[in-house]
């Protein structure tokens, strides 16, 4: 009923951006394919072109969308006064019931509009939200979901609340009534909020164990992450054979999912989708939503995937190299991030081997692995990659076991990769294994002190 609705809601999509063109953008001959460094300016075109994938991810009948160049921001309205006029008769001409601003909107700014334009007003950030509302699945992404929209809607007390009876779905933002509740004041927000808050309490708590128990086995766990649509879900199916929603739209994956995956060699490892970043996302959402990328946090690889076909691949990749940071994770530090280039079924062969030059020029630590998750092209590459990165991170050690120890063996073969075993005199086996450093402690337990081997094994 909710997305019916959605469906039949004829809207407009306003970009009202400030004047940018005075900074020098960055321009080379590999502009377009995402390979420049310098600090890149998204472009007027790809921004109102995201804000209407955001638009249709909820399945609006996008009848417009319309680019405002802004010299400066006008506290009542956000647009100028004639723009304000010339873009309320054209809706009402049109028979729109739902502008959306690409941009942030004070609730003052956004009860002026609504006036000026007789119908609905949603900014970025309320639009985000929607999505988000109808996407999560998991309890603690609705819950994060719920607790952001809350704290979003506290300034905002006379909008509509007949959401706060929803069991599931969006937020409200594109059906019901529509009338102003005041009965529904700050109290009752707090109280939910307090509430909410928790409940994801307990959420996170169990999440915790289940991450405690994975660090006893423990496999090394490697994140997908990326700007929004740039292929995570697509490549997670791929080496995991899962059946994830993959899709061409915006934010298609908003709860993490795990999967087991066996390494070429032997090893495994736990691989992690997660939500998909983007430019310009409210920052409660990145506060209600750090407990999902925990994943990241924890993670022992990070594989940020890129969709090397977009035009503004260049700014996704500083947008999510923003988010990492205010997480904790930076290149260059002790945990490797490796960039994965992805769509070459989307590049023609000269645009291809652009791509492989401009690889080429990384150091080797550092190289970017390309590939196309639909295709398959590169994973097997990339899965090696993976392994060498876990193989410089883990040690390797011998372990003396018991000949009567058949249960220890079966363990060092379930929990380490075995690179070498060899009987001793006395009956005892000596196996050389590679292991994380979290294992060590374990392995200290079953077995006594691990003893470093003579020379390093190699595969």
């Amino acid at each position: 009923m909710k997305e019916s609705r959605a469906a039949a809601t004829r809207a407009w999509v306003i970009g009202p951006y400030l004047d940018e063109r005075r900074q020098a953008r960055t321009s080379t001959a590999t502009s377009g394919l995402g390979l420049e460094r310098a600090n890149p300016v998204r472009s007027y075109e790809a921004r109102i072109a995201e804000a209407r994938g955001l638009a249709e991810a909820v399945g609006l009948d996008i009848r417009e969308t319309k680019i405002v160049v802004l010299q400066q921001i006008r506290p009542a309205t956000y647009l100028g006064s004639g723009k304000v006029s010339e873009i309320a008769d054209a809706v009402k001409a049109d028979d729109i019931a739902l502008v959306i601003m690409d941009c942030a909107l004070t609730p003052g700014q956004q009860r002026n509009l609504e006036k000026a334009f007789a119908c609905k007003v949603i900014d970025r950030t309320g639009l985000i939200l929607e999505i988000f509302g109808q996407r999560a699945r998991t309890r603690e992404g609705a819950l994060q979901v719920e607790l952001a929209h809350l704290a979003y809607q506290k300034s905002r007390l006379v909008r509509s609340w007949t959401h706060l009876e929803r069991q599931r779905g969006g937020f409200g933002f594109l059906g019901g009534p529509g009338e102003t509740q005041i009965e529904a004041d700050r109290r009752l927000i707090q109280e939910r909020m307090t509430r909410i808050e928790r409940d994801l309490a307990n959420v996170k708590k169990t999440r915790g164990l289940h991450r405690k128990s994975r660090r006893a086995v423990p496999y090394p766990v490697v994140a997908l992450v990326g700007y929004t649509n740039a292929g995570k879900s697509t490549l997670f199916n791929r080496v995991t054979k899962a059946e994830v929603l993959a899709e061409d739209m915006l934010f298609a994956t908003l709860d993490p999912t795990l999967r087991a995956v066996r390494l070429p060699r032997g090893s495994d490892i736990i691989l992690s989708d997660t939500v998909g970043f983007i430019s310009d996302l409210p920052t409660m959402l990145v506060e209600a939503f750090k407990a999902t990328l925990e994943e990241v946090i924890e993670a022992d690889i990070v594989l940020h995937v890129r969709d090397m076909a977009h035009p503004d691949s260049e700014a996704q990749r500083a947008d999510v190299e923003n988010v990492l940071k205010e997480l904790g994770i930076e290149a260059n530090r002790e945990k490797p991030i490796i960039e994965v280039w992805n769509k070459l079924d989307l590049l023609d062969a000269g645009q291809r081997l652009v791509l492989r030059n401009a690889a080429n020029l990384y150091s080797e630590k550092e190289k970017p692995l390309l590939i196309s998750a639909l295709t398959g092209q590169g994973i097997e590459e990339l899965l090696g990659q993976i392994e060498t990165a876990l193989g410089h991170e883990r040690k390797i050690v011998d372990i003396d076991v018991a000949a009567a120890d058949g249960q220890g063996r079966n363990w060092l073969y379930e929990h380490t990769e075995v690179l070498n075993c060899r009987r001793g005199e006395d009956g005892t086996d000596r196996f050389t294994v590679r292991a994380a450093p979290a294992l060590m402690e374990t392995l200290r337990r079953r077995f006594g002190e691990p003893l470093t081997p003579r020379r390093q094994m190699q595969h």
